[in-house]
């Protein structure tokens, strides 16, 4: 599958370490934006974007949705993953072939071969929203990685270390920047900031970040 879509990356992304285990690839996927935006237009058809609440009562200023066998889900009884969208009823959209093309080519070259996620987080960010530190914990096996892509409006990525207390890094994220992170780096806290208003010339006043994750 993945052959499919090899001419869609860039051929060698600019590598920037964020840490032991993690790493930042510099416009992986702008090439294939195109089919990634389209794609993501027919998993909305079924699956729109909402805003959930957390544990605590508060909703999110991030919008999301999910694509693949396990959905990301947050409201008053906690944070899972589940096989239906709570929305609709129905189950989440598969995940489409250029997703997986996309999250197998940015682990490998990450050093992760052979990942295969069952779980696609989609997050819209609009100005001013944001996503505070926090650990990505409620999958099953830390063994795979996390392969995250930014599309459309910059934003401040936050890059923290094990402990909530642990100095943070900054990195500015582009259109088609796709960063991962695994083995030591797994567990460790991550967000983004406040995001600056502007206007992307494809997504105009927004952010859409893709997230991939092995669940089950």
């Amino acid at each position: 599958m993945r052959d499919l879509f090899e001419g869609h990356f860039a051929a060698e992304p600019a590598a920037e370490g964020m840490g032991e285990g993690a790493v930042l690839l510099r416009g992986l996927a702008r090439d294939c934006a195109a089919d990634l935006l389209g794609a993501l237009h027919d998993i909305l058809e079924v699956s729109p974007f909402r805003h959930m609440v957390t544990p605590g009562g508060y909703s999110m200023s991030v919008a999301l949705t999910n694509c693949g066998a396990a959905g990301w889900i947050t409201d008053r009884s906690g944070y899972r993953y589940g096989a239906t969208d709570p929305l609709t009823g129905s189950s989440w959209p598969a995940m489409p072939d250029c997703f997986l093309a996309l999250a197998a080519t940015a682990a490998e070259a990450a050093g992760y071969v052979g990942f295969r996620p069952d779980a696609c987080l989609i997050n819209r960010y609009v100005p001013g929203a944001r996503l505070s530190l926090h650990q990505d914990r409620n999958e099953r096996d830390f063994a795979h990685p996390i392969v995250s892509v930014s599309l459309g409006l910059p934003a401040t990525f936050l890059f923290g270390g094990l402990k909530r207390s642990d100095p943070v890094r900054r990195f500015l994220l582009g259109h088609g920047d796709v960063a991962v992170w695994g083995g030591p780096s797994r567990l460790r806290f991550h967000g983004v900031a406040d995001l600056k208003d502007g206007d992307h010339d494809v997504l105009g006043r927004q952010r859409i970040n893709l997230t991939f994750r092995r669940a089950l």
